[in-house]
């Protein structure tokens, strides 16, 4: 399956929330789509409350398509709450490479 749109998120949790925000990533409704090929959840090794996410996906259509649902909106309201700020975004499409967990 060929990716052709991806991203890497930075998100700060607020004081205490990182484990929060881990939790509902990893809960993530794009986790089963088929659309979703890589889907992974990192945190600083120096600060806890900040998070990483990759994501890569078959297209920017299929990714937009995908955020309008109901359950991917539900994910972005439950996250707000626990972040500290904007997340930061870069462009990133991932082409290959190993997670073993």
């Amino acid at each position: 399956m060929n990716v052709t749109h991806g991203f890497h998120a930075t998100m700060t949790a607020r004081p205490g929330r990182g484990d929060e925000v881990i939790r509902l990533l990893l809960d993530a409704p794009s986790l089963p789509h088929p659309d979703c090929v890589v889907f992974l959840v990192g945190r600083s090794a120096a600060d806890p409350d900040v998070v990483h996410v990759t994501e890569g996906w078959t297209s920017a259509g299929a990714h937009s398509e995908f955020f309008a649902t109901e359950p991917a909106q539900a994910l972005v309201a439950a996250l707000q709450p626990l972040l500290a700020g904007d997340s930061r975004y870069s462009d990133e499409v991932p082409v290959g490479g190993k997670a073993r967990f």
